[in-house]
């Protein structure tokens, strides 16, 4: 927010959002304060923060270093023995001069409370007979106190939202940026079984979400939520508009978990656009120079690439390069300062995409293959790779694992799998390297750390050789479809074997090898019929001398369907780019008020919903953020401007009147129940009672905060 890059920027940031959430936790404790005042119950203290108090103020005593309370009872000790009156004569004697409330700032700034004569939540039995206490006062009132804060929240957080939206929220909109294959996007028809032949299977990139569930979503984020928050098996219906049609058409897919969160999705990204963003300076070189922009930073855009002279988005893009027929395209970038570059890129050859089971239930993995040849995983940079030995000889840029733990040349998903599995513990590891032309083993040990880390980013060997990983037992085409036998099981019996030929053809790569398999079966593929490939293969490093062996491929035409239904696509990643981003800003006040109210609604509902599905199990406890959670991911906020701050706020703010109005004791919401139960029955709840669900509702609370803010902590230290 602040601009300033480094600790200091971030401490800055921290502070502005430790500030926000002192101002909203005023705001609840003031609702409850002003309508205590107005309902005639005593306060005696309005405090912000836990613990100790760090300085007060008590009309008639001034400032004060810690509390007041003290010095406040042995007044009315001193009133009470100089006048002979009772204690409350005596506290009226004194309140001309002395208030009874103290306003506190204690030294936890994290929440707060307001403290009536006669009401503590972890003490239902502290009542008092005084006139002016929480139980003479009549219930419906109370029931105004107890609700003042959450109203406040949420008028505070409609406000933010009006200010936003005039202002204007750069957003980025509910458009497909791209579909993973073999996701419930991928393979989704239309429900007008008169467009089944018109409409090819799946969303597309471009196509733009104008409702979900009925609803039109304000941004991809709110898209995303809305499927996030599906329940369980029930499909979500999409209205999207395509290029090419005048009609909308209707979607109803049915999500299902996946990606690192492990919630419910569709397997849709975002939209990028062709600007490169500020993270394409983290690339590897070794990535920059493949995709031919070693010499281009932040802001360089790309604006044709062969006849295409009116690109916008990468998934544009990628329709571009998936007509290339692998043939190389000429790319034009322009530079911040509008210098040209061209550029000859080369395509990306398209892999089959199966899935695997994930390292946790419910959860699988993708896994990239050419009938079940799986290139073998890579390092592609390794800037925090720390072993026994360290660096020099640890991980490097290019190395080649041919041992992870017990697990021998492993795909991508077997040996992230087989990393995470071993947090904590340290591991042995073999890679293959380069040196001087030659590939050379090496062995050392290395320390996964505690969230399951090498400390590497990773590639695999598609592009650099055709080592091949051991094929899987079974593959699944879908997550949840039945698995399948890889034809590539019939050809490979060891990991680590490299394809050096291909029906007697030379190969240098999984991609020759693709290629060079399509060029043997390309008879076969336009008769529909099988075919069979020879195949030499050889193993580079053997501990024994082993000879080169020719074996022959049998694949029956389904294999050979499958081989030639794989294409080309952009080799630039969409994490290179900047999103696609649209302001998102009311027209008029009414306007803003509206869409404010509505967001308002919506972050509401979506609270509520979130406490649903995680009794539903679509949401982990480990989704959930906690203080520092929060103060993590509004310190990220903060550096994207002011807009997104108040924005961030706001959504804290609903966030706080939905908990604090859930129907637990230590709450509003619980303490609302049990007025509402005095005011059906005419007696309050029998305090025993009212001590069992307290001390529950508090376990039950602290246990929460303790588990959130344990997973928060760790995910912040990257354990």
């Amino acid at each position: 927010m602040f601009g300033i890059p480094g600790p200091i920027g971030t401490i800055l940031d921290l502070l502005i959002v430790i500030t926000g959430f002192g101002l909203i936790v005023f705001l609840h404790e003031a609702g409850h304060f002003l309508a205590a005042r107005w309902a005639g119950i005593r306060v005696l203290a309005f405090a912000i923060g836990f613990g100790p108090a760090a300085f007060s103020y008590r009309k008639g005593l001034g400032l004060r270093r810690g509390s007041s309370e003290r010095e406040y009872n042995q007044l009315l000790k001193d009133a009470e023995g100089f006048r002979g009156e009772k204690r409350e004569g005596s506290r009226e004697a004194l309140s001309g001069k002395v208030h009874p409330t103290e306003y506190r700032f204690n030294w936890l700034p994290f929440g707060g409370y307001v403290k009536m004569l006669g009401q503590d939540d972890l003490d239902p039995a502290a009542v008092s007979a005084a006139p002016d206490s929480y139980q003479n006062c009549k219930p419906w009132k109370r029931m105004v106190v107890i609700s003042a804060g959450v109203v406040m929240n949420l008028i505070f957080a409609a406000a933010l939202f009006v200010v936003v939206f005039m202002i204007g929220l750069k957003v980025e909109p509910a458009i497909v940026g791209g579909v993973a294959p073999g996701s419930p996007a991928a393979v989704a028809l239309p429900t007008d079984p008169q467009l089944s032949h018109e409409v090819s299977p799946g969303l597309q990139a471009g196509d733009r979400v104008i409702e979900v569930n009925g609803r039109v979503p304000s941004s991809y984020a709110d898209f995303i939520t809305t499927v996030a928050m599906t329940s369980r098996g029930k499909p979500v219906d999409l209205l999207v508009e395509r290029q090419g049609f005048s009609n909308p058409l209707h979607f109803s897919i049915v999500p299902e978990k996946g990606g690192p969160e492990g919630l419910l999705s569709l397997g849709i990204d975002s939209a990028s656009s062709l600007t490169l963003s500020d993270l394409v300076d983290r690339a590897s070189p070794e990535f920059r120079r493949r995709i031919g922009i070693e010499d281009l930073g932040e802001g360089a855009t790309i604006t044709a690439a062969a006849d295409r002279t009116d690109l916008t988005t990468l998934g544009q893009l990628d329709a571009v390069f998936a007509r290339s027929l692998g043939a190389p395209m000429q790319v034009t970038w322009v530079r911040p300062d509008g210098s040209r570059v061209e550029r000859q890129v080369h395509p990306r050859a398209d892999f089959q995409v199966g899935f695997l089971p994930g390292s946790e239930a419910d959860t699988v993995a993708p896994f990239e293959h050419v009938l079940g040849l799986a290139p073998v995983l890579r390092v592609s940079s390794a800037p925090d790779a720390v072993t026994d030995q360290g660096k020099a000889n640890g991980l490097q840029p290019g190395d080649v694992f041919a041992r992870i733990a017990g697990v021998e040349y492993p795909s991508l998903p077997s040996g992230i799998r087989t990393i995470r599995a071993n947090a904590g513990r340290e591991i042995d590891l073999g890679v293959l390297r380069r040196v001087d032309g030659k590939w050379t083993r090496v062995d050392f040990k290395a320390r996964v750390s505690g969230k399951g880390t090498l400390g590497f980013q990773f590639d695999d060997t598609r592009d650099l050789a055709a080592f091949v990983a051991m094929p899987p037992a079974s593959v699944q085409i879908a997550p949840g479809a039945p698995g399948h036998r890889p034809a590539a099981a019939d050809l490979i019996s060891t990991p680590g074997e490299c394809i050096v030929a291909v029906n007697g053809l030379s190969v240098e790569s999984l991609v020759d090898v693709r290629q060079a398999l399509q060029a043997a079966t390309a008879a076969a593929a336009q008769s529909g019929a099988p075919a069979e490939v020879s195949v030499t293969l050889e193993w580079p490093l053997a501990r024994e001398p082993r000879p080169r062996i020719e074996r022959v491929w049998s694949l029956s035409a389904e294999h050979v369907r499958t081989l030639h239904a794989l294409g080309w696509s952009s080799p630039f990643d969409p994490y290179i780019f900047e999103p696609v981003q649209v302001l998102l800003k009311a027209a008029s006040p009414g306007e803003a008020l509206a869409t404010g109210l509505g967001e308002t609604r919506r972050v509401l509902i979506t609270t509520y919903v979130t406490f649903a599905r995680l009794f539903e199990r679509t949401l982990r406890i480990e989704n959930l953020k906690g203080p520092v959670g929060i103060a993590h991911v509004g310190t990220l906020l903060a550096d994207r401007g002011f807009v997104w701050m108040l924005f961030f706020m706001a959504v804290i703010s609903v966030n706080l009147a939905v908990i604090n109005f859930l129907p637990l004791p230590i709450v509003d919401g619980g303490q609302f129940l049990m007025i509402v139960y005095e005011q059906i029955r005419g007696r309050p709840v029998p305090i025993p009672i009212q001590n069992a669900v307290t001390m529950a509702g508090f376990l039950l609370i602290a246990s929460l905060f303790l588990i959130v803010t344990f997973n928060d902590v760790k995910n912040l230290l990257g354990l």
